[in-house]
């Protein structure tokens, strides 16, 4: 444990910092959003009522890449990530302005994921006791699971960025949740980049929830941010988890971040059973439904980030309490299968929700 003065006074610079940088990072990219063609205009399932910059992504990268490279002393792992982030970032800006198709973005995604695996050596190599086996080694899959965890979280994620507010929300939840796995497993570094990432995206959010003042957002995060940010999270996660010195089990991971993915993963099974591509897209997201069962949009943020916070809380307390892992992976399985069942016909899904909110209405 390390909550030293000196190490609260760092991280509250660093976060003052990345929070400034990116603020001022914003400024200066918004009037020149429109000349590059990094506006998201209204349309088809869009629900925001004017043409919106989606600089704030490219603000975040930029904010937090640059100085990682130039501050932090030369590390593999580091340097893997800043060619994975040069990658998405790259090829998430140009999706913002020509909309690449899904294969050339998953391509990318894929090249960004072997980055920080052959340049940094990251990547998951053991996956605990999840299955009550002890602690179980990938071997040949490790490359392989760490492929599709990547590319899975970025693309959990980018689904999630369908409203104001919410992918940058349930992102700073994530990432106030690993800052503290990471100071309780003494990973001093991590917490540090971490509490950097938390800053740049508490700026973002300035410019992008919904405020009593304020009935839209003035910029969006774009398909380079929300890219950049689960490639972030999922190395954080690999770090953390990966390091046998480190008591912070790889079962805890998905918990982390469980509506994205949860989300993900039900929307995947039910486009592949509808026999559609994993990418067609609609308005089934978790977010749709929700505000169709007429939730607001604050209401949907608001709601999302406590379930995360609570399911991600709720497991680390868990497993301080030494509850069984293979009962937590049951506990997150059961999760997913029931709001799969709750989904899987989405007008009763609406339906109920609409109930949930005409009783809190009446309240």
């Amino acid at each position: 444990m390390f909550l030293t003065a000196q190490f609260l006074r760092t991280t509250t610079l660093e976060f003052v910092a990345a929070f400034s940088a990116v603020t001022a990072i914003i400024f200066l990219l918004q009037p020149f959003a429109a000349q590059l063609g990094l506006v998201d205009r209204p349309g088809g399932r869009k629900d925001h009522a004017a043409p919106t910059p989606v600089t704030g992504g490219l603000a975040i990268a930029v904010g937090t890449i640059l100085p990682a490279l130039l501050l932090t002393p030369p590390n593999a792992q580091v340097i893997g990530l800043g060619v994975a982030a040069v990658i998405l970032v790259v090829i998430g800006v140009l999706d913002d302005i020509y909309d690449i198709p899904w294969p050339v973005r998953v391509l990318a995604q894929t090249a960004a994921a072997l980055a920080i695996i052959l340049i940094g050596d990251v990547r998951v190599e053991n996956i605990g006791p999840a299955f009550g086996l002890g602690p179980l080694d990938l071997g040949y899959l490790s490359i392989p699971f760490t492929l599709a965890a990547t590319v899975g979280l970025i693309n959990a994620l980018n689904m999630a960025d369908g409203i104001d507010g919410l992918a940058g929300s349930l992102c700073l939840c994530t990432v106030a949740m690993l800052v503290a796995a990471s100071i309780y497993a003494g990973n001093a570094d991590l917490a540090n980049g971490l509490t950097v990432i938390a800053g740049a995206v508490t700026a973002y959010l300035a410019f992008n929830i919904r405020l009593p003042w304020r009935k839209r957002a003035l910029i969006f995060l774009g398909n380079s941010g929300s890219a950049y940010l689960g490639l972030v999270i999922a190395w954080a996660v690999f770090r953390l988890t990966q390091n046998p010195v480190y008591p912070v089990t790889p079962v805890l991971a998905p918990f982390l971040i469980a509506p994205p993915v949860i989300d993900c993963l039900v929307l995947i099974v039910r486009r592949l059973l509808h026999k559609q591509s994993p990418f067609h897209a609609d308005r089934t997201h978790a977010h749709h439904l929700m505000l169709d069962g007429g939730f607001s949009v604050t209401g949907v943020v608001m709601t999302l980030c406590a379930l995360s916070l609570t399911l991600g809380l709720g497991a680390a307390l868990a497993l301080r309490a030494d509850v069984p892992q293979p009962l937590l992976v049951a506990v997150f399985g059961l999760i997913t299968v029931g709001y799969f069942l709750f989904t899987r016909h989405p007008d009763k899904a609406i339906a109920a929700y609409a109930r949930l909110t005409g009783a809190f209405r009446r309240g």
